[in-house]
């Protein structure tokens, strides 16, 4: 392949983030429609465990239909569709978190909800994650750090009337560091 003209370099530079900028708007909508699907799953089985009395054997049968039925489809073990109905049933009664967690690829949200205490405590990392584009790992790695319980801490340590003076200061005046790697004693 023969390289480009110099002088055409900055043009050429434009046309591909134009396409790198599509590429990733489709990613989000590939997102966002698996998320969407995942949620309605979870309603689904949600709605037949309260009314149908489903159980384990019969959520192990759709997944076993699922599989039998398109098995190129993969993500539809009986485990997972229990994950996509403690997803809806931990989002769907939130108005402030159900839209977020459309932001966020599903390792995001399963790593959340799974792992987070409190609405409060889902909707800190939620945030976070959307905010600061973390990877799964990295997310992983600051609900291991316990983040929210460090910046909850340090947000208490501020006095009452800096808070209402400045409503928006939380995580301000302090920086969080994690140290796990240096393998220091507790």
């Amino acid at each position: 392949m023969t390289k480009p003209i110099p002088h055409n370099q900055q043009a050429f530079a434009d046309v591909l983030k134009q396409i790198q900028h599509s590429r990733q708007k489709v990613f989000a909508h590939i997102n966002t429609a698996l998320i969407d699907l995942y949620w309605h799953i979870g309603q689904f089985i949600s709605e037949k465990v309260n009314s149908q009395a489903w159980g384990k054997a019969v959520v192990k049968e759709l997944a076993l239909y699922i599989a039998q039925q398109d098995p190129e489809l993969k993500g539809f073990s009986d485990k997972n569709l229990w994950r996509m109905k403690q997803f809806f049933e931990t989002y769907h009664s939130d108005k402030t978190l159900s839209p977020l967690v459309r932001e966020l690829p599903w390792t995001h949200n399963t790593l959340i909800f799974s792992r987070c205490k409190s609405a409060d405590e889902r909707a800190y990392y939620l945030r976070l994650s959307i905010k600061e584009g973390y990877s799964s790992r990295e997310l992983d790695r600051q609900i291991s750090a316990s983040h929210f319980e460090r910046a909850e801490i340090g947000n208490q340590k501020l006095s009452a009337v800096l808070r209402e003076l400045h409503p928006n200061i939380h995580n301000t005046l302090k920086d969080n560091y994690v140290l796990e790697f240096l393998g220091l004693p507790k």
